[in-house]
């Protein structure tokens, strides 16, 4: 039979984040995709516009293309009139000049029509006929966006590294580009293990659970740039374990669930030890504190606590940072409210704790159950952090509460 031993040594969080960050290095490889697929990629080129955008000198209000020097003296009290000599409606263009005494009416986006050099905006204008009265002068360049005005052919718009938003995409767009070049995510893999732990769908066995931590860890590295691969459910042997970190050496990232404790059946540490080096295994925080982190074959290995709350804490706290690091995304600012302490905690000895909480009416009421509760942080908004020498935060007491990335409002 074997046997439970303590963990050796615990590091503090900012120094495992430390040697974590460190450990790992920004992909290098890249893939050339769609616009529509690159939100939230970041990209390997610059991007250089081969045109001027806009391309033409257009209409920037809805209106009528005139010459400026026809608007000049018009007013409420005396209007200038102009003959309508035509109409331009979205996506329409024509050759016909704008002469003196003359206008044509113009949608925005159109082309400015030769002669013309200004546009009046419709509300300043009454059309009657074949007739137009002016009634506010105009000077000339009004309500025109001039060629190149946005961007100017042969201009770097996006720069290599530039993370890609919505607004971003639709520069890629205005420069007519089809495809762009991009950071590959990093590749992950995810490999639950336990004999305990059970395939979600499955009948589940006396003395089972379901496979939570494969499905949270996936979404929660999803949701910071990785390609994610969830395998099969692994058993508790060195054999298993051996074999499937050998065959997943191939992925940027390999991240266990379970089996990263002290138990007699926690194998992960052992495995790492002679395939490769650990960096560190066990942390001073609550929940959480089996977690391991090392290196085999230069790929990064990390084993998560098989508990759900502190699997998924860990891996806001790791995880997302590491990954964001090798996909090139830029790190993530927490947000934070302040708000008072519904009820006494007494905290964790010796170890910094996350405290997870639920905001109500300016109050932080903790939600914490037990490590093995996924609903300790389904049910929360947030953690508060106790510092490893605080004991205890009393009722009323302001505290900071660190929003979860899902929470939308509070």
């Amino acid at each position: 039979m074997g046997r439970m031993s303590p963990f050796k040594t615990l590091i503090s969080r900012e120094e495992a984040l430390k040697i974590a960050l460190s450990s790992v290095k920004p992909v290098e490889e890249t893939d050339l995709i769609l616009i529509e697929e690159s939100l939230h990629r970041v990209l390997a080129e610059d991007v250089k516009s081969d045109r001027d955008v806009p391309p033409f000198d257009r209409a920037a209000m809805d209106g009528y293309a005139v010459r400026a020097e026809d608007t000049y003296g018009a007013s409420d009290l005396t209007p200038r009139t102009l003959r309508l000599v035509g109409v331009l409606h979205a996506g329409e263009s024509t050759d016909t000049p704008v002469k003196r005494g003359e206008c044509i009416r113009i949608a925005t986006g159109c082309p400015i029509p030769p002669g013309a050099d200004s546009v009046v905006m419709v509300e300043f204008t009454e059309e009657k006929g074949r007739e137009v009265s002016v009634h506010r002068a105009v000077y000339p360049g009004a309500n025109i966006a001039r060629r190149g005005e946005d961007i100017k052919k042969g201009e770097v718009v996006l720069e290599r590294g530039t993370f890609l938003t919505p607004a971003k995409i639709g520069v890629l767009a205005a420069l007519g580009r089809r495809r762009v070049l991009v950071y590959r995510r990093p590749r992950v893999a995810v490999i639950p293990t336990g004999a305990e732990v059970c395939e979600v769908g499955s009948e589940l066995k006396e003395g089972q659970v379901y496979d939570v931590n494969s499905y949270t860890l996936s979404a929660v590295l999803r949701e910071n740039g990785a390609s994610v691969t969830r395998a099969p459910i692994i058993p508790d042997s060195l054999e298993e374990l051996r074999s499937a970190l050998k065959r997943f050496l191939d992925h940027d990232l390999i991240v266990f669930s379970g089996g990263s404790s002290v138990g007699e059946r926690d194998l992960l540490v052992k495995v790492v030890e002679e395939s490769g080096r650990v960096l560190f295994h066990g942390v001073q925080i609550k929940p959480g504190k089996p977690t391991l982190f090392g290196l085999v074959d230069g790929k990064p290995v990390f084993g998560m606590p098989g508990y759900p709350t502190s699997c998924l804490s860990n891996a806001y706290l790791f995880l997302a940072p590491v990954v964001r690091k090798m996909a090139r995304l830029p790190p993530k600012e927490p947000r934070t409210v302040k708000a008072r302490m519904a009820k006494r905690v007494v905290s964790a000895s010796g170890r910094e704790q996350f405290l997870p909480v639920r905001l109500v009416g300016g109050e932080a009421r903790p939600v914490f159950k037990k490590s093995g509760d996924i609903t300790s942080l389904a049910d929360a908004d947030g953690y508060v952090v106790l510092p490893v020498n605080i004991d205890v935060v009393e009722e009323g007491e302001e505290v900071t509460v660190t929003l979860f990335e899902y929470t939308l409002s509070v």
